[in-house]
């Protein structure tokens, strides 16, 4: 027998680079051939600390800049609007086509819930020809 004078050669791959390591494609190609992924659960991941901060003061700013309850619909003015819809005899909601507004924006002027706006104001007016804005003359 002849011996044989060879060394057994091992070959070694080069450690993957922790960059590679984290390339989708690498991962799929291991995931496929049955290799190990080492998945780590990050916490607030995904939270953007930062604009839940601005969110936070912005209200903070908001609520001491304003006071906490804005003006409603006066008494007078939501009496005024409803009397003069009933002698007209429309209906919140024909009263709403006519001033080009939703339902919701009469129901909420006569319920005193609406915070007043001017513009919505002069159409009720011209629509109801009743006087709603500035000292109400009785």
């Amino acid at each position: 027998m002849l011996a044989q004078d060879w060394e057994p050669v091992v070959l070694r791959k080069p450690k993957p680079k922790a960059q590679d390591l984290r390339d989708p494609k690498a991962v799929n190609r291991a995931l496929r051939s049955g290799g190990q992924v080492q998945t780590v659960k990050k916490f607030e991941a995904g939270v953007n600390k930062r604009a839940a901060a601005t969110a936070v003061s912005a209200r903070k700013l908001d609520e001491a800049a304003e006071p906490a309850a804005l003006g409603r619909v006066a008494a007078e003015v939501r009496q005024a609007i409803q009397k003069a819809r009933l002698e007209k005899g429309l209906s919140q909601a024909e009263l709403a086509k006519l001033v080009s507004e939703r339902p919701q924006v009469v129901q909420e002027y006569e319920n005193g819930r609406a915070v007043p706006n001017q513009v919505v104001l002069a159409k009720l007016e011209r629509a109801l020809g009743v006087k709603l804005r500035g000292k109400i003359q009785k």
